[in-house]
């Protein structure tokens, strides 16, 4: 991803007059180099750069524990979310996901 050097935007690519252009809307121009391009994917022999990887330890849950019980492992524990299934007029439907073996119910009211 490359950014303006005037705004700090993202700059966009589009072909004016079959040439490959990277455009702000601040107005910044600049035609993009083929052997400079990064806009292309490379492949694994070609980059002289070691990429980076970023590996998730533990996954983070967002949403609030509430009592429930687990049908599967009994568990009493469970994340709570809200969600509209059906049309505005009827009420939203619960979601609870045990925090013991992750597994996911809903409950219509």
């Amino acid at each position: 991803m490359l950014f303006c050097p005037k705004c700090g935007s993202i700059l966009r690519l589009k072909d004016k007059a079959g040439k490959k252009v990277m455009w702000c809307s601040c107005g910044y121009n600049s035609i993009v180099d083929k052997q400079k391009t990064d806009l292309e994917p490379k492949s694994k022999e070609s980059s002289s750069t070691p990429s980076r990887r970023m590996a998730i330890v533990e996954p983070i849950e967002i949403h609030p524990q509430v009592e429930a019980n687990c049908e599967k492992c009994g568990c009493k524990q469970a994340y709570y979310w809200t969600q509209q299934t059906r049309s505005a007029d009827e009420p939203e439907t619960r979601f609870f996901k045990c925090i013991k073996c992750s597994y996911i119910w809903r409950e219509y009211a």
